[in-house]
């Protein structure tokens, strides 16, 4: 299976709406995908697309030399796949090129599949937000990773 990584456009979001609801209990709205590819300048937005179909999706903010992951996201019929990793890694290139010197995120602290994903990565937990998730006030996993650009 060949997972193919490019950036996010309009045409995708009815794809990412389904892959949202099946992922999430607080889905984003689409307003707010089509806002965050067309209209903020610090987001990025990929997907990761097999034979054709959007399988997954990121997104990331940049702000200043720090990258602040939004979402990762897979179709539950693709998931341990390989998807994940890909996302990530399309994410981590999108920081390198950038000039970002680190990244961010939160994850669900009952989310253990995530969080072992994250650290093969190189990204370590860093601190609590306590009810960070407000559906069912879950605390979250505060993690960082240091990118290496070239010269470091």
């Amino acid at each position: 299976m060949k997972i193919a990584i490019r950036r996010m456009d309009e045409e995708d979001l009815d794809r990412i709406m389904e892959i949202e609801v099946e992922s999430f209990t607080t889905p984003w709205p689409k307003e707010s995908f089509l806002l965050e590819i067309t209209k903020n300048q610090l987001a990025r937005y990929i997907v990761a697309e097999v034979d054709g179909l959007v399988v997954g999706y990121g997104g990331i903010w940049l702000v200043l030399d720090e990258g602040h992951i939004t979402n990762i996201a897979v179709a539950k019929e693709y998931r341990g796949l390989g998807v994940g990793k890909k996302l990530i890694e399309g994410l981590i290139s999108l920081c390198k090129d950038g000039g970002i010197t680190a990244m961010t995120l939160e994850v669900r602290k009952s989310n253990i599949i995530a969080q072992n994903l994250y650290k093969s990565y190189g990204f370590v937990e860093a601190g609590i937000r306590p009810n960070y998730y407000t559906d069912v006030n879950e605390d979250a996993i505060i993690m960082w990773k240091k990118i290496y650009n070239r010269g470091d």
